[in-house]
C-alpha cells in the first residue's frame, strides 16, 4: 500500500459517520412534493397529470418546486447532521 492510499483511508476512516442527512433530505423533498400538490389543487388541477400547455399558474407551481428541491439539497444534503 502506498502513501496516498494510506492516506485516503485514513482520512475517510476519520470521517464522522452521517446518519441523518439522506433522512433529512427525504423528509425536506417529501415537505417540497406536499406543498406542490397543494399549489396544483388550489390552481384547480392534478399533481402528476400532463398537460399538452402548462398555464402560467402551473408554471409557478413547478418553479416553487424546483426552489423548494434545491434548497432541499444544499441544506439537507450537502450538510448532513453527524
Amino acid at each position: 500500500m502506498n502513501f496516498k492510499t494510506f492516506a485516503a483511508f485514513t482520512a475517510l476512516a476519520a470521517a464522522p459517520i452521517v446518519t441523518a442527512g439522506p433522512l433529512a433530505y427525504a423528509v425536506c423533498q417529501s415537505g417540497c412534493n406536499g406543498l406542490a400538490v397543494a399549489c396544483y389543487t388550489a390552481a384547480g388541477f392534478t399533481f402528476g397529470v400532463a398537460l399538452p400547455l402548462a398555464p402560467p399558474v402551473i408554471i409557478g407551481c413547478n418553479v416553487a418546486l424546483g426552489t423548494c428541491m434545491a434548497a432541499c439539497a444544499t441544506t439537507a444534503l450537502l450538510a448532513p447532521t453527524p
